[in-house]
């Protein structure tokens, strides 16, 4: 999330913009007709907002457009941006947070009515057919037989996302300063031998601990961070330009590479596929070395 200088770090997420409005979790919506499973809503978050750590009794499926949301589950950070949602299992804790002026969506489903379940969270494709039969079920004119008819689709055509990010935290007092502190400087480019000297620590102890904590290298697990953080600078309106320069890149080609590597293929690429999936026309990755 784009935050300001001036913002507060919150332990395990990302710099904590001005302006912030600090949330509870909200009411759930009303539940759907007596047979129904899911009940669907939307909003536009006026102001960045971030929820406090909650849980619901319902599954929850939440995606966003024109902005980003992280979310917070125990030692990982999800980032949803356009083009996918986030499964939240009931009962599982976690906290949240929204850019300003994001349309903030979420469909609610009755554990005991939904014929499949999954176990973790899980970044969910969110295909035109299967935002349109939500959309269609947030109406609240709706039969029960049309709903029940559009619910049964829903069933049938979600499916998680090819693209099954999350940021696991270390979670180790010995390398949890250094974490934190690339949270909130991600251009931060110091060495792993400078970060050792930093810590009063030697670089093997360094890479050993981000490796059994993460499972990642410590300049793995930064790459990471770092296209994390550009998925929602680019979903936010950024070009690759402005968010090579903001992660500390010396070119955007360098940029380019590096989100190749974690996601596969270019930042144009990608989000002009998430663009053509959601029906969506924008440029947010013009930059000129993006081809």
């Amino acid at each position: 999330m784009a935050g300001s200088s001036r913002g507060e770090v919150n332990p395990g997420m990302w710099r904590r913009e001005a302006g912030t409005v600090m949330r509870r979790a909200g009411a759930l919506p009303e539940q759907p007709a007596a047979s129904g499973a899911v009940v669907a809503e939307f909003r536009i978050v006026p102001a960045p907002t971030e929820w406090a750590s909650h849980s619901h009794r319902l599954h929850e499926l939440v995606w966003v457009r024109g902005g980003t949301l992280t979310s917070r589950v125990g030692d990982r950070v999800f980032t949803v941006f356009e083009g996918q949602g986030l499964w939240m299992p009931a009962g599982v804790v976690h906290a949240g947070r929204a850019t300003e002026g994001a349309r903030f969506h979420d469909a609610f489903f009755t554990p005991d009515r939904t014929p499949f379940a999954f176990a973790e969270p899980k970044a969910i494709a969110m295909t035109p057919l299967l935002v349109s039969l939500l959309a269609h079920l947030s109406r609240t004119d709706l039969d029960e037989a049309a709903r029940l008819r559009a619910e049964a689709v829903v069933f049938d055509v979600i499916r998680p996302s090819e693209h099954q990010l999350a940021l696991r935290l270390p979670g180790d007092p010995r390398i949890d300063a250094v974490a934190e502190a690339l949270l909130n400087d991600p251009a931060d480019c110091r060495s792993l031998e400078e970060w050792a000297r930093w810590l009063g620590s030697s670089e093997r102890t360094v890479t050993r601990a981000f490796r059994r904590t993460t499972g990642l290298s410590f300049a793995q697990w930064r790459q990471m961070l770092r296209v994390h953080r550009a998925l929602m600078l680019l979903s936010d309106g950024f070009d690759v330009m402005s968010v090579s320069e903001r992660l500390g890149y010396a070119q955007p080609s360098s940029f380019i590479a590096a989100f190749r590597r974690v996601m596969g293929t270019t930042p144009g690429a990608f989000f002009g596929a998430a663009d053509a999936a959601s029906g969506d026309v924008r440029n947010p990755v013009s930059g000129g070395e993006n081809a």
